[in-house]
């Protein structure tokens, strides 16, 4: 089973990584197929990974985009079955290799993901502090991708992680509801990780309170009963906006000359601010610094609250369901990727049009499949030979870089095939190569029969018009963009 596994681990380059990687290399038991590391730092030195011991590992780079796109990126570039995500740093048993092979085993098709089990660590000598306890939440949380195997196909039908979500925060949550709205189940297997306490400074607390505009975007994407369905609560975000009116008020009314109604509303912020913190000192060790981080923190945090969950309201608003990257993105040639020779059979005239280059390796970077499909009715006509489309086709690669894969219709449009465009039989052709659903298949071309082929193999169309393609055809298209980079925007972005 482990043989069908990938297990991917996003870090932005943490100490505690090597802690996971010594783990990983020292566990008895089967090897999964690879152990994909992603690197989501902007910038840094190259990751060292390699230990006697792991499976076969690959590093791959995301140049920054927090834990959703790092984690997509990562499952993207596996081809098995299964993916493990790990977090960067959490520490397995030693028997994880074991159970998470009895964990995927002959689970019924339904079955579209496991998660691991967690234990958080707190100390024994003293009571736990209040980042200590918080940390300690996940030990109870529901799918959390600290430790969670997901099917690739059932991450693929929805679009893997959404990265509208910046934090590791909620887009787990977010993935778990989506790949149950399908259908498909999630279960609690039996391996084991140790997630211990990360050390931070005493701002941690307030900066945490962006999740509140992550909430908001759960909410808009998953109706008001996603706590319920998500296993998550409430908390206090409630209170926190009573305290903030009261202090609001306190100062208006101050301003406005009224005193005793100014003195209530301070007497009602002072009241909230007090309980929160010794609603937060009590249970901790009450240390001077802990009494003194609780003190500041507990005043800034409702206000933060607010204005996160304020600044949610309104930068989501009319937010569509998370579409994701597609899963190949298939390119007319001539007119498209490069100049457009009529029946060109010289590979010296292969040139690309500007940006071509930039647009196919933007993709690539981020997982998405590419190729391409190409009508050459040259070889039909008699006026150049397959050889030299091969030709062409192979110059192509040596300036754009390698496709998946490579779609030739060599008739002509009298010949009545099926894979002429406009008809879908080079993209249908594509996207069973590679295993991909075409509804996952984005089409980017150049005239209405690049966008024609692609409806009709029920994929996405993209035109990028020149100027020889017929008005006509630039307002039938539902996507008419001025650019390859726009194109690769509108893809990147989820919005096709």
């Amino acid at each position: 089973m482990l043989a069908e596994c990938t297990v991917v681990v996003p870090t932005i380059g943490r100490p505690s990584l090597d802690v996971l990687l010594d783990a990983l290399a020292t566990a008895p038991g089967p090897r999964p197929a690879e152990l994909v590391l992603v690197d989501d730092r902007p910038t840094g030195e190259p990751l060292r990974p390699e230990r006697p011991g792991l499976p076969p590992v690959r590093v791959v780079r995301t140049g920054g985009g927090g834990p959703a796109r790092a984690r997509n990126l990562g499952w993207r570039s596996a081809r098995t079955t299964w993916i493990a995500f790990l977090d960067d740093d959490v520490v397995p048993d030693a028997d994880w290799y074991e159970r998470l092979e009895r964990d995927l085993a002959d689970l019924p098709a339904d079955v579209a993901g496991s998660q691991g089990r967690v234990r958080v660590p707190l100390p024994e000598d003293r009571a736990a502090t209040d980042w200590e306890r918080g940390t300690a939440g996940l030990a109870t949380s529901s799918w959390i991708t600290a430790d969670l195997a997901y099917r690739r196909a059932a991450l693929a039908a929805v679009g893997g992680f959404d990265e509208r979500f910046p934090r590791a925060f909620r887009e787990d949550s977010d993935l778990a509801l989506r790949i149950m709205d399908t259908g498909a189940r999630l279960v609690r297997g039996e391996r084991w990780i140790t997630h211990p306490v990360r050390p931070t400074d005493r701002w941690v607390s307030v900066r945490v309170q962006a999740g509140n505009a992550d909430d908001v975007l759960m909410r808009r994407l998953h109706g008001p009963d996603w706590r319920r369905r998500a296993d998550a609560a409430l908390g206090r975000r409630p209170r926190h906006t009573a305290v903030t009116a009261a202090a609001l008020a306190a100062v208006g009314l101050a301003v406005a000359r009224r005193p005793r109604a100014a003195a209530l509303a301070a007497a009602g912020w002072l009241a909230g601010t007090a309980e929160f913190a010794w609603a937060r000192i009590a249970p901790g060790p009450r240390t001077r610094d802990e009494i003194t981080t609780m003190l500041v923190t507990s005043a800034a945090i409702p206000p933060l609250a607010t204005w996160h969950w304020l600044r949610g309201v309104v930068r989501h608003v009319g937010v569509r369901p998370w579409k994701g990257l597609p899963d190949l993105v298939l390119f007319d040639r001539d007119g498209t990727l490069v100049r457009d020779y009529p029946y060109n059979g010289d590979p010296a005239l292969v040139t690309p049009v500007p940006g071509a280059r930039e647009a196919v390796d933007a993709l690539r970077a981020r997982g998405v499949k590419v190729g391409v499909v190409s009508n050459q009715s040259g070889v039909a006509r008699g006026l150049i030979t397959r050889a030299q489309v091969d030709a062409c086709m192979a110059r192509l690669e040596e300036l754009l870089g390698p496709f998946d894969t490579l779609q030739v219709c060599p008739h002509g449009p009298d010949d009545g095939c099926t894979c002429r465009k406009p008809a879908p039989g080079m993209v249908k052709a594509a996207c069973a190569e590679l295993g991909v659903d075409p509804a996952r298949c984005v089409v980017i071309g150049d005239i209405g029969a690049d966008v024609e082929a692609a409806e009709a193999a029920g994929a996405v169309g993209i035109m990028v018009p020149t100027p020889v393609t017929r008005a006509e055809e630039v307002a039938a298209s539902t996507w008419a963009l001025d650019d390859l980079a726009e194109a690769v925007d509108v893809v990147l972005g989820g919005r096709w």
